[in-house]
């Protein structure tokens, strides 16, 4: 088990305590140090935790992905973008992403060009230009989705349903809270 070292004036340093809840499981043995620090001893420990889990979940299947279909993540991602709801702009799909608006342009215009989709007009506003999958496009989602819904849940596979369902909850309950997120930080030293 990992245990921290400490100094006389590492405890001034020592983040504050977890409010009282289920105790948490120690480090297991045999883990990086330095990911036990990140993940148990740190006092942005769910952020750190959430950026772990997803890079965990998300870099085997686009490896994966980039193997057998040649497509980068951000490709990808539109591409799935677009299989969960046809008919959206490339700026739902950054909305919905995080992503820089010049990556996912770049990724747009590959799926053009390999047509693995593809742009009309929209009839209301003929500005917008609204994105469509594709016969091929559809073939790799049909591939693809599988995979991510099984790494799904071998993900979650530790908790009962109830727990899931908790935890659903909890995550929506803090992205709702998005708006009092800081969007940029100012400080002035």
């Amino acid at each position: 088990m990992l245990q921290r070292k400490t100094s006389p004036d590492s405890e001034a340093r020592t983040p504050p305590a977890a409010a009282p809840g289920p105790a948490m499981p120690a480090v297991p043995e045999g883990m990086n140090p330095m990911i036990g620090v990140k993940l148990w001893h740190n006092p942005c420990r769910l952020s750190f935790r959430v950026n772990f889990i997803a890079h965990h979940f998300n870099q085997p299947i686009y490896d994966w992905i980039a193997r057998n279909h040649h497509l980068t993540e951000p490709e990808h991602v539109v591409l799935y973008a677009i299989g969960l709801r046809e008919g959206i702009t490339a700026e739902d799909v950054a909305a919905s992403s995080s992503r820089p608006r010049n990556t996912l342009s770049r990724a747009v215009n590959r799926l053009l060009d390999r047509k693995l989709i593809f742009r009309k007009h929209d009839a209301g506003d003929r500005r917008r230009r609204l994105l469509y999958l594709t016969g091929s496009g559809r073939a790799i989602l049909d591939e693809t989705v599988p995979l991510l819904v099984a790494r799904e849940e071998a993900l979650t596979g530790s908790l009962s349903a109830e727990e899931r369902e908790t935890l659903n909850y909890l995550m929506t309950k803090v992205i709702l809270n998005q708006a009092a997120w800081p969007t940029r930080i100012d400080r002035r030293d």
